[in-house]
């Protein structure tokens, strides 16, 4: 009996193991009637457990839960079951052999509709278009798959598939306000056509290789600079060649700027690298030329 037991734990813990997100969801409600408040009293708590205990790859998760949080503003009840919500989607990663975690996306999504009924459980059906399990599968697979791409060149490939599709789907939806294109910053639908299109293949390239960087930090930091030198290269290539003014770069240097200028802070070649990065990130050149004084 006892060995049973052993084993049912044993079985547990994988089990648990397997989910490849650790995923923290706060929803502010506040802008809203009481009664819509009422009717989301759970809604925290169900897309918490949907995105935490949804396996979103296939075959085996070797790897850490990735730490991930979705903070979720509702924006509008147009009735007792429909809403507008903005959603802002952030995920980290751990820098190997130290206590410090990489900010890898920082995404504010302001076009979320959908219904919603008190209680309403979440069913995950990846052939048809749900106005909220596929929401949260898209952000999941374009979290998984950037965590991916930071280890392995191009290692999110096929989770950026699966988040293309659900693009595809949106399209028949009455829901579909913010998957198409747009002229906003930061589109869905232009983040991935972005992450699978093949001019971008360089920066994710390079994305892998700037991680490897920052992993080697503490041991050697001649690495570091030499693959963050390298990385500012490339854009600076794609900058030449028209490739930079994209959704990808937008999310990739919302994310990013302050963790670079923190890196190069003690490098020789520090002035340098900034303002190669001031030309190519206008949006943050005031960070690169303040971190010049």
């Amino acid at each position: 009996m006892k060995k049973l037991i052993c084993l049912f734990i044993v079985f547990l813990s994988l089990l648990t193991a397997a989910q490849e997100l650790r995923c923290k969801v706060v929803v502010n409600y506040e802008g809203i009637p009481v009664s819509n408040r009422e009717n989301l009293i759970s809604f925290a708590t169900e897309i918490e457990e949907y995105m935490n205990k949804t396996r979103f790859t296939d075959g085996s998760w070797d790897g850490d839960k990735i730490d991930c949080n979705l903070t979720i503003l509702i924006t509008g009840a147009s009735s007792e079951v429909d809403y507008n919500a903005q959603i802002v989607v952030m995920s980290q990663r751990p820098i190997f052999q130290s206590q410090s975690n990489s900010l890898m996306l920082s995404i504010n999504d302001n076009a979320w509709g959908f219904q919603y009924e008190k209680n309403q459980a979440l069913y995950r059906n990846q052939s048809i278009y749900d106005p909220i399990t596929s929401m949260l599968d898209f952000y999941a697979y374009l979290i998984i798959g950037y965590d991916l791409d930071s280890w392995q060149a191009l290692g999110g490939t096929d989770l950026y598939t699966k988040a293309f599709n659900i693009v595809n789907l949106s399209a028949t939806s009455r829901y579909k306000n913010g998957w198409e294109r747009n002229s906003n910053s930061y589109s869905r639908l232009g983040m991935l056509e972005d992450l699978l299109n093949e001019k971008y293949r360089p920066f994710r390239e390079a994305f892998a290789d700037y991680h490897y960087g920052l992993d080697y930090f503490s041991e050697n930091i001649a690495i570091t600079f030499d693959k963050i030198e390298a990385f500012v290269s490339t854009l600076e290539m794609m900058k030449i060649k028209g490739n930079i003014n994209s959704v990808l770069l937008k999310v990739f240097f919302d994310a990013k700027n302050g963790e670079i200028i923190q890196y190069v802070s003690n490098y020789s070649e520090k002035e340098k690298l900034l303002q190669k990065l001031a030309k190519i990130d206008p949006p943050h050149s005031a960070k690169y030329n303040e971190a010049l004084d």
